[in-house]
């Protein structure tokens, strides 16, 4: 037995969506607050599987993890102990990884089954072990665990051959109790990680730089507990955005931080999408005629590959050819395949693709091969003729905050069916 999503399309989209907190600051936020010695409450948390699977990895550690309403979760370390972590949720997600950063600044030791997650292509973590081992940290990796300790930390200069937002993060967590400064060079700027290092911060680290290319962290003795709310997800505003677009008469998306998402934004309008951006919203008009663009995405503040997938749902509906081409995650092409069962006219090649616009699409059987082609899928079955039946909606589920209920809200006709 499997649960699927089915959706009608041609239903027009109408009304006012509120995004939920950020899954990537998120997934990052729940193992940073390990590093406290006392309770930490986080607002504003989405209620993904991903929490889950973070949750009950906290409770393998004896951390107390209280889930209030409205996506209050209250994280309490007191009693914590230092297990080995070889749950199954560890391979269930990428994000288990923070773990290592957070136990191993606290403990100085660490074992933790490989993490999972979305398959997109080569995803190492080098880097990250890489940054563990410059703090004076030795890594063991047999039998698919990963051994990592240390007599004690001692800050340095790292720099990042690539700018890695997980490297970024766990090389920060890890840093937080070193003796003396750790400078990590060329670091990630994502918004994610200016929200990590306030919650650190907040709890009474000193980290400076978060959201440029150096950031400074000077080590301290003792972490306390806190309150913090996270920022809007970015790849969600996003995503829904680009339905409104796909799909709605008038539709606004609120919670947004607008600066997150100018590299998105810019490109709509060069599509010839009409909006208009508020303070913390953006309201999205749809019906106008769309023409390709090219897209290339990058590192923070480029175009965010995270958006790729959904957006080529979009470009099927745009005029002449648009190109996407991928520098993050050169792999990520897998929902191509199952938006030409749906009637698009794409082309890949090695790290890109090709979409010829306008192309009628139709509903079809379609699998979710990861988070954000689920994400893609969705919004052609908004735009398709006939039902499009989604099958793997558990990752979507791993990423999205009630979808199918925001989407019926503003008139989708979405809905879940258990199948054979």
């Amino acid at each position: 037995m499997e649960e699927v999503f089915k959706i009608e399309g041609g239903h027009q989209l109408n009304g006012e969506v509120r995004i939920s907190g950020a899954k990537n600051a998120t997934v990052a936020l729940i193992p940073a607050s390990i590093l406290a010695n006392g309770p930490v409450t986080i607002c504003g948390v989405p209620d993904i599987a991903d929490v889950e699977s973070l949750s009950t990895l906290l409770e393998e550690l004896n951390v107390a993890v209280v889930h209030k309403d409205r996506g209050h979760l209250i994280i309490d370390p007191t009693e914590m102990v230092n297990r080995p972590l070889e749950h199954p949720a560890v391979t269930k997600l990428r994000a288990s990884y923070y773990f290592m950063g957070a136990l191993l600044g606290k403990y100085k030791h660490v074992k933790i089954k490989m993490s999972g997650g979305c398959y997109l292509g080569p995803r190492p973590i080098d880097l990250h072990l890489k940054g563990f081992e410059a703090l004076g940290a030795k890594v063991d990796y047999q039998k698919g665990c990963y051994t990592i300790e240390a007599e004690e930390l001692i800050g340095t200069k790292i720099f990042l051959d690539i700018s890695s937002v997980g490297a970024t993060i766990n090389i920060m967590m890890a840093a937080v109790y070193a003796k003396g400064r750790t400078t990590i060079e060329n670091a990630a700027k994502e918004p994610e990680i200016i929200d990590v290092a306030t919650l650190l911060n907040k709890m009474g680290a000193h980290i400076r730089g978060a959201g440029t290319n150096v950031i400074t962290i000077d080590g301290v003795d003792h972490l306390s507990g806190c309150f913090h709310e996270i920022i809007p997800d970015r790849i969600e505003a996003g995503t829904f955005i680009i339905m409104a677009a796909a799909a709605a008469k008038e539709m606004k998306i609120t919670n947004i931080i607008p600066q997150h998402l100018e590299s998105l934004l810019s490109k709509l309008q060069e599509m010839g999408v009409d909006m208009e951006v508020d303070v913390d919203s953006v309201t999205i008009r749809g019906g106008g005629k769309l023409q390709g663009v090219d897209i290339k995405t990058l590192p923070y503040p480029g175009f965010a590959t995270d958006l790729q997938q959904p957006l080529s749902a979009l470009l099927t509906q745009a005029k002449g050819k648009s190109t996407i081409r991928e520098t993050i995650y050169p792999e990520r092409f897998k929902h191509c395949i199952e938006l030409q069962r749906m009637g698009a006219d794409i082309s890949v090649g090695q790290g890109s693709c090709t979409i010829e616009g306008i192309t009628p699409l139709y509903g079809d059987r379609v699998t979710a091969t990861d988070l954000r082609c689920g994400a893609s899928l969705v919004v052609a079955g908004l735009l398709a003729e006939g039902v499009t039946e989604i099958h793997e909606i558990y990752h979507i589920e791993r990423g999205y905050d009630d979808l199918d209920g925001k989407l019926r809200a503003l008139g989708a006709n979405i809905w879940r069916e258990t199948i054979e």
